[in-house]
């Protein structure tokens, strides 16, 4: 698979993210670049599982020095490798190995059932909650720490998406 042919944004408003593990997952897939193919990162410790589809915007660089990560909202899983073009509605920041590490929240543009949804007060705050929640324990049973900062609204999220792609560009 050619990342460098995926453009992180398709059009204004839209990025595309490639997702690398499914819904109801509890096994994390990375892509391998040296293989260009999907391979298993490890299964998950905990008895908890991805409650969305979660991947990354391709061509970006976060501050972790990975692609800018991204879970989009659907009512049904996709598979690793999926492209979906997504509409961004707000971030959850959070600290993940001592890193700062942002999640950027989505719902699919092609999804007439979140055509409505523009920002996270659109979203049911429960759900945002359960969204915290995975990520804050995900790791406890590998002794690893995360650390919520907290969520951010849409407003926040296009200029570090700009920054992303553009240290994309320059590290390319």
């Amino acid at each position: 698979m050619d990342l460098s042919r995926i453009t992180p944004q398709p059009e204004p408003g839209l990025i595309n993210v490639l997702i690398e593990i499914p819904a109801g997952s509890k096994n994390k897939y990375e892509y391998d670049k040296d293989l260009q193919a999907f391979a298993l990162d490890r299964v998950l410790y905990a008895s908890v599982q991805y409650p969305y589809d979660y991947g990354f915007i391709p061509n970006t660089l976060a501050d972790d020095g990975d692609p800018l990560d991204g879970m989009v909202l659907m009512d049904q899983p996709t598979f690793p490798g999926c492209v979906i073009a997504a509409r961004p509605i707000g971030m959850l920041e959070m600290i993940d190995g001592g890193d700062r590490d942002e999640k950027i929240l989505c719902v699919p543009e092609k999804d007439p059932r979140y055509k409505q949804v523009k920002s996270l007060k659109d979203i049911a705050p429960h759900r945002l909650d359960e969204i915290a929640e995975f990520f804050r324990t995900y790791k406890n049973l590998e002794k690893k720490v995360t650390e919520i900062l907290g969520w951010k609204d849409v407003d926040q999220v296009n200029p570090l998406i700009e920054e992303c792609i553009a240290a994309g560009k320059s590290k390319g």
